[in-house]
């Protein structure tokens, strides 16, 4: 694995502690390792509210998404992301909001949902959405930190563009 998280992390540290915004994360198939890796960083107390992990559809009740989206359209979706984002997003009262959610495997791979499907959905007070399902490869563990990778890069991207839209 060679991802390197210090210089995003360095770059979403100076633009929410610049801005006031705390993050708030909901992770589903990454199972915390976003959170881990945002507190690994120092200084992440100032930005880093705090974070859900909803790896059970029932847990992703328990923060507020419908039983009938998560029927509907299954976990692994760009609805049930973004219904994962808006409820932690309220219920942290935080500034913004990334849920991740998808399949890790090596197993529960469907050929409509194959392992290394991930749904992201970004949110924040200010309206602003964003969602983007992307197919990773590897095992298990590599699926997992791109993932995680790839979730830190969307908060970046996102709070610029909101921040200069």
């Amino acid at each position: 694995m060679t991802i390197n998280f210090d210089k995003i992390l360095q770059n979403v540290s100076h633009i929410l502690v610049e801005n006031k915004l705390k993050l708030s994360l909901c992770e589903s198939c990454t199972g915390g390792l976003l959170s881990k890796i945002c507190t690994d960083y120092s200084g992440s107390s100032k930005w880093f509210y705090g974070s859900f992990v909803t790896y059970s559809n029932q847990m992703k009740e328990v923060i507020g998404v419908r039983d009938k989206i998560l029927k509907k359209y299954g976990a692994v979706s760009k609805e049930v992301a973004n219904e994962m984002s808006k409820s932690v997003l309220e219920l942290s009262h935080a500034d913004i909001c990334l849920s991740i959610t998808g399949v890790a495997g090596p197993e529960g791979g469907t050929n409509e949902k194959p392992v290394g499907i991930v749904h992201f959905s970004y949110v924040d007070r200010s309206g602003y959405e964003y969602h983007e399902r992307c197919q990773f490869n590897g095992d298990r563990n590599n699926i997992r930190y791109s993932a995680a990778e790839k979730g830190i890069q969307i908060v970046l991207n996102c709070v610029t563009e909101s921040k200069t839209s």
